[in-house]
């Protein structure tokens, strides 16, 4: 009787179990009956309408494009898409507009790219015509850069093109001419004030550092005003010159050329003793021609300029520097290729002292960007001045500093006076792992193609860029914004067409004193 009971209770609960999830589904179907339904509401939302959405630019298209079909077994197809283009373009670094071919977005910063191995030197030459946008490329370039934590030097802004970017960004522009800024070249700068915070056996190193700038500088400055190189002879007098300063002076402060012109024409024992001269009139013999070399440097065109102390040291915090020398360019082509070496000479100066600070953790460690515009104007002056920009930047690699040299045309290097100032030139564009054509045409490409291989396509789509083919008022250069990348001989080059910012039309824009007229 009992285990009947049992049974009995135990049937009657599992019916009322039952009797609950009946309810509790029951319930459910109930609420999802009451519940809108939104997946037609999506569909409509996903599925367009048979003209279009209605937006602008929207709704029916009146002609419909004839694509190219292609019909291939499964074993040929993969020759056929996506293959029609070179690789997927580098997206490292500042964006530069997008690839003509594929219409990727193609990114470039020499310092990035070799760090992620794509090339080995963080050197960029930029050739193309007036007019193509050279230096709006290379002011996209400094701006991206500024933007990573790079610091970027404006080695001597002929036009000026820099110096409102740089004034924008926040960082120092130094104007130099006569009545405004001077530069010393014989300023040792951020090396000089680095000294102090070193050990002696590093101040020793540091100081030939500094005494082998001085002196190739002053070499460079003598043989443009010469027109013609420094012999063994005078060079071993400038030096034992500037030794004789540096104790005299014992860090008072900075020689000048002055100070070096009076020490020659005093001809103490030391220089009669390098000099090899036993007497005064010997003397004045050998060092005759140098005496006048130096005073032309003190009175002569350059004078006013180079000949006193530096009035405005470069800030080696600051986000960007441009050194305008525009004013100095009216006063001649020398002048101008002073300003620049000397330009050249002190911001390379200011990386070195950064690097060995950073060395020792007295300040952060950052890299560089350095812009030499307008290279052939530098160059030229004199021969022998080809081996003193080579020396500045043969090592920027292991300094952290990509240069960006820019030139017209591969003719202005060709000109140069010497074949061996022509060979060193024609190494700054094999030496640069990043090459950018702008609009050039077909004369011009065979030169560039015996340096960088080209391909004929490559050819074609560049000298296509060169030149406008109407003649209406107000038609768009083809070559504007139309750049292409190579790096290496083996690499596809990539084309790429820029588009600028509202902010960056009026930054970059280099021609707005003709538009004003």
């Amino acid at each position: 009787m009992a285990i009947v009971d049992r049974q009995s209770r135990r049937e009657e609960r599992r019916q009322q179990r039952a009797e609950r999830q009946r309810l509790k589904q029951r319930q459910e179907q109930k609420e999802r009956a009451e519940r809108p339904d939104r997946s037609a509401e999506r569909d409509r939302e996903v599925i367009a309408p048979l003209l279009g959405w209605r937006h602008r630019g929207g709704g029916a298209s009146p002609n419909i494009p004839n694509a190219v079909e292609y019909q291939a077994t499964t074993a040929q197809a993969c020759g056929l898409f996506p293959f029609v283009t070179s690789s997927k373009p580098p997206s490292i670094g500042t964006p530069i507009g997008r690839d003509l071919l594929s219409g990727e977005v193609v990114c470039l910063d020499p310092m990035a790219w070799l760090r992620a191995g794509l090339i080995t030197n963080p050197g960029c030459f930029v050739l193309g015509q007036p007019g193509t946008g050279k230096s709006t490329f290379v002011k996209r370039l400094v701006t991206g850069a500024v933007a990573f934590g790079s610091q970027a030097i404006i080695l001597g802004d002929t036009k000026p093109d820099y110096t409102d970017l740089i004034g924008h960004l926040g960082g120092q522009v130094v104007r130099i001419g006569r009545g405004l800024d001077r530069i010393n070249p014989l300023d040792a700068g951020p090396l000089g004030g680095v000294m102090k915070r070193l050990t002696e056996v590093e101040r020793e190193k540091l100081r030939w550092e500094v005494r082998s700038r001085r002196i190739s500088l002053l070499m460079a400055l003598c043989t443009l005003v010469r027109e013609d190189r420094i012999a063994n002879a005078e060079e071993v007098v400038l030096g034992a010159a500037v030794d004789l300063l540096d104790e005299r002076l014992a860090g008072t402060r900075q020689p000048n050329v002055i100070d070096v012109l009076k020490v020659v024409e005093e001809g103490p024992e030391s220089l009669r003793s390098f000099a090899r001269a036993d007497t005064r009139d010997q003397y004045d013999k050998r060092v005759d021609d140098l005496v006048f070399t130096l005073r032309l440097l003190c009175t002569g065109s350059l004078a006013g300029v180079f000949d006193g102390e530096t009035t405005s040291p470069l800030d080696m915090e600051a986000p960007g520097i441009s050194v305008d020398i525009s004013r100095v360019g009216a006063a001649g082509d020398k002048l101008l290729t002073a300003a620049m070496l000397c330009t050249w000479s002190y911001g390379f100066g200011m990386v070195d002292a950064a690097s060995v600070l950073a060395e020792h953790g007295l300040i952060r460690r950052r890299s560089y960007i350095g812009v030499m515009d307008e290279l052939w104007r530098a160059l030229r002056g004199a021969p022998g001045l080809v081996e003193f920009a080579d020396s500045l930047t043969r090592l920027n690699r292991s300094k952290g500093m990509a240069s960006v040299m820019v030139t017209h045309s591969l003719g202005d290097l060709e000109a140069l006076a010497t074949e061996e100032d022509r060979a060193k030139a024609r190494g700054f564009v094999d030496r640069s792992a990043i090459t950018v054509l702008a609009g050039l045409p077909p004369r011009e490409l065979a030169s560039v193609n015996r340096i960088t291989p080209m391909t004929g396509p490559e050819q074609g789509l560049v000298a296509s860029w060169s030149s406008p083919d109407s003649w209406q008022p107000g038609a768009r250069h083809p070559g504007r914004g139309k750049y292409l990348i190579k790096t290496g001989a083996e690499r596809l080059g990539i084309p790429v067409q820029m588009t600028l910012t509202r902010d960056e039309l009026t930054l970059y824009d280099t021609d707005q004193a003709i538009r004003r007229e």
